[in-house]
């Protein structure tokens, strides 16, 4: 039970570093940039396009890579979420035996490398759209609080 009370609250102290973390300097959303070239660009598309027809099942019957870019719903997502998708792939976080072409890259990437990722993809959006998102992350964060 303490386990559990500290790991909450382990969570509870890093989400607002976490979103810190994420918002990004110049620095790191260039770094964001030159990462998401070299490890997602070739699914994810050059300019955040991601794969034709990215709502249709494949012949798999998985989905193709969405876009980042403002047209997907990647900003429809918390920081937390976005995180997670990242380090762990997207099948280990929806859970219940959905499968996805995306892997984690956890032991690939670190922690810094993904956040400066998502930075990246964060600093592409309009101003609405990273205002939604800012908006779900707060309330991902006032609940693990």
């Amino acid at each position: 039970m303490f386990g559990v009370a500290a790991a909450g609250l382990g969570l509870a102290w890093t989400w607002p570093w976490l979103a810190d973390r994420m918002a990004g300097d110049a620095a790191t959303i260039a770094r964001g940039e030159t990462l998401y070239a070299e490890r997602c660009a070739s699914c994810h598309g050059a300019k955040l396009e991601g794969q034709p027809n990215w709502q249709s099942p494949l012949p798999s019957g998985r989905l193709p890579a969405p876009p980042h870019d403002a047209s997907g719903h990647t900003w429809h997502h918390p920081d937390g979420v976005l995180f997670r998708i990242t380090r762990e792939g997207t099948a280990a976080v929806v859970g219940g035996g959905y499968e996805s072409d995306m892997p984690g890259f956890e032991g690939v990437l670190g922690d810094e490398d993904i956040r400066a990722i998502l930075a990246f993809i964060k600093n592409t959006w309009p101003e609405r759209e990273r205002a939604y998102q800012a908006q779900m992350s707060r309330r991902e964060r006032e609940k693990t609080q």
